[in-house]
C-alpha cells in the first residue's frame, strides 16, 4: 500500500466504531486518504517506520489522527504520550474519539497535549453529525502551523 498523503490516520479497535465512522467520513467527503489502523502499537510502527511500516515514508505524515482511548497493546493515551513529546509530531492535531468520558481520561489527555476530546454519542445521527463536524473543522477551517 501506498503511505504517502494520507490526511486522516484512524486509531479504532472496535470494527463496530470503525465502520460507522468510516461511514460517516465518507458521507462527508472526507475518506480519500484515510488510514484505518487497530491498536496503539500499529499505530507507533507506522509513525517510527517500523514493522509492516518500514518502507514509509517518514516524512509523509497525516494532517488529523483520530485516536481512541481504550485499545490493546499501546493504549491510546500511551500513543498520544509519544507523539506529543515528539518534536516532529507533535504538530499534527490528535482528536480523542473515544466512548470514555472517565475525568481522568480527559483530563490525562489534555495535560499530554490532545487537540481535542469527543465522547461518541450514541445516537447514530448524532454521530453521523459529529464526525462530520469534524472533519470540517480539522481538515477545512483549521489552519496548521506550515
Amino acid at each position: 500500500m501506498n503511505y504517502d498523503n494520507i490526511e486522516i490516520l484512524f486509531v479504532e479497535d472496535s470494527t463496530d466504531d470503525a465502520i460507522l465512522t468510516i461511514r460517516a467520513l465518507k458521507k462527508s467527503g472526507f475518506t480519500n486518504k484515510l488510514h484505518h489502523l487497530t491498536d496503539g502499537a500499529e499505530a507507533l510502527d507506522f509513525f517510527y517506520c517500523k514493522g509492516i511500516y518500514s518502507s514509509r515514508n517518514s516524512a509523509d505524515l497525516p494532517k488529523l489522527i483520530l485516536l481512541d482511548v481504550k485499545m490493546p497493546k499501546v493504549s491510546g493515551i500511551q500513543v498520544l504520550e509519544k507523539l506529543k513529546s515528539d518534536p516532529q509530531l507533535r504538530s499534527i492535531p490528535v482528536v480523542m474519539l473515544t466512548s470514555s468520558n472517565e475525568g481522568p481520561d480527559v483530563e490525562k489527555c489534555f495535560a499530554l497535549g490532545a487537540n481535542s476530546y469527543i465522547v461518541k454519542p450514541v445516537d447514530s445521527d448524532n454521530f453521523f453529525n459529529a464526525i462530520k463536524e469534524i472533519g470540517l473543522y480539522w481538515m477545512i477551517l483549521n489552519q496548521p502551523p506550515s
